[in-house]
């Protein structure tokens, strides 16, 4: 008999969090480009990868999940971290 190979926790999970971001980042530089004529225009997975999306996004996603088990801030959360910290950062 044949066994039934396990989906894993991670993957799955993980890339289709990419696709969205890639799916993201597509329709924001369209947007930017077409201005009023934009549409909301999504791109077929190959468009994505050809493009170079879906490796962007692979980035940025891992990178967020890598910052998050590591429990370092994000750097919106830098920002914040730095507008809002009583000390400044600033040579006098």
């Amino acid at each position: 008999m044949r066994e039934l190979k396990t989906r894993g926790k991670f993957w799955p999970h993980v890339r289709a969090l990419i696709w969205e971001k890639a799916q993201e980042l597509y329709q924001m530089e369209n947007a930017k480009t077409m201005h009023t004529d934009f549409k909301g225009i999504t791109a077929t997975k190959k468009e994505l990868r050809e493009g170079g999306y879906f490796q962007t996004a692979k980035l940025i996603i891992l990178r967020e999940i890598w910052q998050q088990k590591k429990r370092l801030p994000t750097p919106a959360e830098e920002e914040t971290i730095k507008e809002n910290s009583i000390l400044p950062f600033k040579n006098p």
